[in-house]
């Protein structure tokens, strides 16, 4: 296949125009849905040529699949990161609130970040509703290599802790982040008294206290 006409074969160019198709996308994904943006649209939006998106990704559906890896990409890495850091402190032995706390920041940080995160939910709520992507993508890019990490370092940092129940942990955790991300950008969208501001930092040493006094209830238990 040749490149589409309007396209310079220099690397910097190429890549720009790969970034500028990702933007474009992500945008449209968000606002109109993956069926209601059309490529015709992304490629106005990016400024390229329509043979672009073919060229570059293969079709609308590889493109929105890529834009999805590359959010996930950033989050997979940034958790795994943390987890591996705190790990390696404190002559190897951290206690389970410095892991949990340093997986929590991971979390929620690129999810609030003003250049991405809210977009990402948008897209995530889109996604939910009206699924398009690759069966297990989602598995393999995100879940399983970040449960597989923090797994382990749970049962390290919490030496009782059944195995078999540590992925149980795990999504609680996940969970409770979640809904504090989710909460946090509702919340902000009204002017309700009612409604809490959520302070991210205070959220986070919430979730913290109440997640390793409920992981170290639920092995004395288990123990008894």
């Amino acid at each position: 296949m040749t490149i589409p006409s309007d396209k310079s074969t220099d690397s910097d160019f190429v890549r720009s125009v790969h970034d500028r198709l990702l933007d474009a996308a992500e945008e449209l994904f968000c606002e109109q849905g993956f069926e209601g943006a059309s490529v015709r649209d992304i490629a106005a939006a990016a400024d390229c040529n329509i043979a672009s998106v073919n060229y570059y990704f293969g079709s609308k559906e590889k493109l929105y699949a890529e834009v999805w890896r590359r959010h996930l990409g950033l989050m997979r890495t940034t958790r795994i990161a943390s987890i591996k850091r705190v790990m390696a402190q404190k002559n190897g032995q951290p206690t389970l609130e410095d892991l949990l706390k340093s997986y929590a920041n991971a979390f929620i940080e690129p999810m609030v970040s003003e250049s991405s995160g809210c977009t990402f939910i948008r897209l995530m709520a889109r996604e939910m509703i009206d699924q398009h992507l690759p069966q297990n993508l989602f598995h393999e890019e995100m879940i399983i290599p970040v449960m597989t990490a923090l797994q382990k370092a749970l049962l390290r940092t919490c030496p009782g802790l059944d195995e078999s129940r540590a992925q149980l942990v795990i999504l609680s955790i996940v969970g409770q982040l979640m809904h504090m991300v989710c909460a946090r950008t509702m919340f902000e969208q009204t002017d309700n008294p009612q409604l809490p501001k959520l302070d991210l930092t205070e959220a986070v040493n919430h979730v913290v206290r109440f997640s390793a006094a409920g992981i170290r209830a639920f092995v004395k238990e288990n123990s008894e």
